[in-house]
């Protein structure tokens, strides 16, 4: 099975979530259709600083303000789980993919995604597991977190993985809604400093190894024509 690999480098949250919204637009159109198409692709990201939650989060406006004052922008969003934090030296990946080609379970596709930063950890010697929460740990701390949504089996959302980033952003949620566990990150477990740029080899080698796929770089027309799309859509946004 072939996954386009789409580098988006460092991205805004919305522009992020309108180019998942696209892709899975394509999948569910080719469905409609009766198309045996494959848009199968993954979108690695970096993010400026976001809190973000899920559909099952109540944070009140009060807290929504605090955490604005500190930089960062506040995002509901339509995947599982409770607020969580991105920003820059954390890899975001967005598999937006049809689970027909893979596996119809979304059970399955979690824990293939927690396999997948488990097995990348083992090759630096970071022993990471699951526990009864969503998530991949190091003991009682979390070091990628998990929150997806599935329409018909299209994907989207997906993990954040820490690399080298500030955890203490952290310090100002209760990350998940878990107040008595903490975060990490690679850098932290292993020593040394573990960028975006050197772990993301990593990732995809596990990722492959786990989704039993392999991957091909998305073309540039169509991430041109996505773009279009994408900043028109964002442009009458802003406008509103």
């Amino acid at each position: 099975m072939v996954v386009k690999l789409w580098r988006l480098g460092l991205t805004s949250y919305d522009t992020a979530m309108k180019i998942q919204q696209a892709l899975s637009r394509k999948h569910l159109d080719a469905m409609m259709k009766g198309k045996d198409a494959n848009y199968d692709t993954i979108l690695l990201v970096e993010h400026k600083p976001v809190y973000t939650v899920g559909i099952r989060d109540e944070t009140p406006i009060e807290d929504i303000l605090k955490l604005k004052r500190l930089g960062a922008e506040f995002k509901r969003t339509n995947r599982g789980g409770l607020i969580t934090f991105h920003g820059p030296g954390q890899l975001v990946a967005y598999p937006v993919i049809n689970l027909k080609h893979f596996r119809t379970s979304v059970k399955w596709y979690v824990n293939s995604l927690e396999e997948t930063v488990i097995r990348m950890c083992a090759e630096l010697g970071v022993n990471a597991d699951r526990s009864e929460h969503t998530g991949v740990w190091v003991q009682d701390n979390k070091l990628a977190a998990i929150g997806i949504h599935a329409s018909r089996y299209v994907t989207t959302h997906g993990l954040a993985l820490n690399c080298d980033n500030d955890l203490s952003w952290f310090n100002h949620i209760i990350p998940c809604g878990i107040d008595d566990k903490g975060v990490t990150s690679l850098s932290r477990e292993t020593g040394v400093e573990c960028t975006i740029e050197n772990m993301t080899p990593l990732f995809l080698k596990s990722f492959q190894s786990v989704f039993g796929c392999k991957f091909e770089e998305l073309d540039n027309n169509t991430q041109e024509e996505i773009l279009s799309t994408v900043y028109t859509k964002l442009l009458v946004q802003d406008s509103v």
